[in-house]
């Protein structure tokens, strides 16, 4: 893995990231209030949920 594997990397997290507040900036918002009110252990679980997603995903594309 070179830097330019990482900086795409981080180039398509961008674009994903970015695609949902593009699309709806009233349900962004909405699920920010509510992902503040969530206790940080639920935070916590649903961050390591997403890890493993992704971790399975990147060695199933590998």
């Amino acid at each position: 893995m070179d830097w330019n594997d990482l900086l795409t990397a981080l180039a398509l997290v961008m674009i994903v990231e970015g695609i949902i507040p593009f699309v709806s900036p009233q349900g962004y918002k909405n699920t920010m209030q509510q992902l503040l009110a969530m206790p940080n252990s639920s935070l916590r679980y649903v961050g390591l949920g997403l890890m493993l997603v992704g971790v399975i995903s990147l060695f199933l594309v590998r």
